[in-house]
């Protein structure tokens, strides 16, 4: 089977619980999916705030509001990436700081969160999903996606250098859940240790992968999102990512 030429590392551990938000499917009049370039760079040092000098290279993208009028928050994103991984930069405007869970691997999606989806190869329906809350816990996982139900694949050996380097920083306020602040940050390096064996990895110049960035915010108690590519519906619309082009 196809699958098993995606087995992560040696073997995965299947993460129980389901990954997406339902909603209506793409509507005609969207505008077209966003390309991205993405720059070369030495590896350096992740801290939440973007203040590495290489970060000076890429321009920001907006991610646009999903669905009914929320706050106008701003919310935006750079990317980098090395011999080594890919790093992203993402960066958002709130007013109220939602994040209880304090463990990696929890249904982080349910409380405010940035994602980003990383598709390598569109031959193959199975792509890389990356979650981080305001309090630097995280979501990686392996979505193989056959258009029914399906769950995310978590890591094995999430170690050393498979391992993802994440930072976060919040501004205007403390980091602890129902706290008043201006907004926060997240910075997140995924090695391409990591995304072995999916193919087209790691990019060259040239190279192109299709990709989606996302924000869940819940201020208030009212659910807002963001996306990089306009998707109406469920995140997981691969055929519908926008793209990313290695320079």
């Amino acid at each position: 089977m196809w699958l098993n030429r995606f087995a992560w590392a040696v073997a995965l551990v299947l993460l129980s619980a389901s990954v997406g938000v339902g909603g209506d499917q793409a509507a005609p009049g969207d505008p077209p999916a966003p390309v991205m370039g993405v720059h070369r760079t030495d590896d350096f040092t992740v801290d939440g705030t973007g203040s590495a000098p290489a970060w000076s290279k890429a321009e920001w993208q907006l991610l646009t509001p999903r669905g009914a009028p929320g706050p106008a928050h701003s919310t935006r994103v750079k990317m980098l990436y090395s011999s080594t991984g890919l790093y992203v930069l993402m960066d958002g405007e709130d007013r109220i700081l939602t994040a209880t869970m304090r463990e990696d691997f929890l249904d982080l999606w349910t409380e405010d969160v940035f994602e980003f989806f990383l598709w390598p190869d569109e031959r193959y329906p199975v792509y890389f999903e990356y979650e981080i809350s305001p309090l630097g816990f995280e979501l990686p996982i392996l979505v193989p996606n056959l258009g029914g139900p399906f769950y995310g694949w978590r890591p094995w050996h999430y170690e050393g250098a498979r391992k993802t380097k994440k930072a976060v920083s919040v501004r205007g306020g403390p980091a602890t859940s129902g706290a008043t602040i201006a907004g926060w940050s997240a910075e997140v390096f995924v090695p391409w240790d990591l995304l072995k064996p999916l193919q087209n990895v790691p990019p060259k110049s040239g190279t192109r992968w299709r990709a989606n960035l996302y924000r869940m915010d819940y201020d208030g108690g009212r659910t807002v999102s963001w996306n990089w590519a306009p998707i109406r519906g469920t995140f997981h619309q691969p055929d519908k990512f926008g793209t990313l082009v290695f320079e």
